[in-house]
């Protein structure tokens, strides 16, 4: 299983694709959306991800209750209608070429989070390289048909997903088009706690769904994402902001400059860590076969002298025969005097 974004292979035998996304945390403030496509630059991510939408693209603007947010999802949103939680939070389209162009220089691939059939088309004109589907668009099938017949790669967050509703979403994307899939195991708390993560889903994703599988982490940190690694997540997306302190929709759950950086760093020291499987001496250890255990004389032996539990042992170094052979050269006889401290070797048996 691999796609490929932009210039980036993705899969199994290529690097963790390591996206900062943006979402909100610009503050409205397009210089400061510059400062966050430089520090991850900095950091070291592969892309930097946007959002598509308006508010009234995403709903409705409406008091009623069931447009109201409750402090039960975010404290920082307690309070807030919809509409007005995503009047603060979008990326105005205006932007979004500029920031866009300016990314590709920094190096940095940039796709987005399209939110209806609408923002695909924009996003089309923009010819960028793959899509993203957020948790709660994932039952959007006719959005998901739309994206699919752009034959480019789509990455699906699954946050509260079924079997059935990852299966479908699956199968939609693939029937319409698209060149690869990715479904990034997701839990849509926002923060998530550790013990809600389950990351076992991970391989498990890739069994069942024969997709290019990851995570979209919402927890505090970097510890979640880097075991994410270990599991075999090949696409790690997290929310980036300048400085928490400042605010912002998402920045209570988003990493700042510094911690991308870790984790970038981490992955990579990870990624090589894990490797692929490997027996007998490998790396450095070559050079400390000489120390393993081997059959020495561990008193003067005379020429003809019967071989004894007294007379050899296994002992570090290994100079000698190996261990292995100890009972069988035990009652046989030396061909030459033997001195205390000497390697075993066959020209010494009879």
């Amino acid at each position: 299983m691999e796609m490929t974004i932009g210039n980036k292979k993705i899969g199994h035998d290529f690097p963790t694709f390591v996206v900062a996304e943006m979402s909100g945390n610009h503050n409205q403030d397009i210089n400061r959306a510059y400062q966050i496509i430089d520090a991850a630059a900095e950091a070291g991510a592969d892309a930097i991800k946007l959002q598509t939408y308006t508010a009234d693209t995403i709903t409705i603007d409406s008091d009623e209750a069931p447009f109201r947010l409750g402090a039960d999802v975010n404290e920082a949103w307690a309070g807030q209608t919809l509409y007005k939680l995503y009047q603060q939070a979008f990326t105005p389209w205006g932007w979004q070429p500029k920031l866009k162009e300016y990314a590709e220089k920094k190096g940095l691939i940039c796709f987005s989070t399209p939110f209806d059939e609408t923002s695909v088309d924009f996003l089309e004109n923009l010819n960028v390289p793959a899509y993203k589907v957020a948790s709660f668009e994932l039952v959007d099938i006719p959005l998901l048909k739309k994206i699919g017949q752009t034959k480019k790669p789509v990455i699906i967050s699954r946050g509260m997903a079924s079997l059935e509703e990852i299966e479908l979403a699956v199968e939609t994307l693939k029937k319409a088009g698209t060149s690869g899939v990715a479904v990034l195991h997701c839990v849509s708390a926002y923060p998530a706690r550790p013990d809600q993560m389950n990351l076992a889903t991970i391989p498990d994703l890739a069994k069942r769904f024969d997709v290019i599988p990851g995570l979209s982490d919402h927890t505090l940190g970097i510890t979640v994402p880097i075991a994410a690694v270990t599991l075999g997540a090949k696409i790690i997306e997290k929310h980036f902001t300048l400085a928490r302190a400042d605010g912002g929709p998402d920045a209570s759950f988003s990493l700042e400059p510094k911690e991308l950086k870790e984790l970038v760093d981490a992955i990579r020291d990870i990624e090589k860590a894990v490797g692929k499987p490997t027996y007998g001496a490998s790396g450095g250890e070559s050079e400390y076969l000489k120390y393993r255990r081997s059959l020495f004389a561990v008193a003067d032996i005379k020429k003809g002298e019967a071989f004894t539990k007294d007379n050899i042992r296994s002992i570090r170094p290994g100079f000698g025969l190996p261990p292995k052979y100890f009972e069988q050269i035990i009652g046989k006889k030396a061909k030459q005097d033997i001195k205390r401290g000497t390697p075993l070797g066959w020209e010494m048996i009879k």
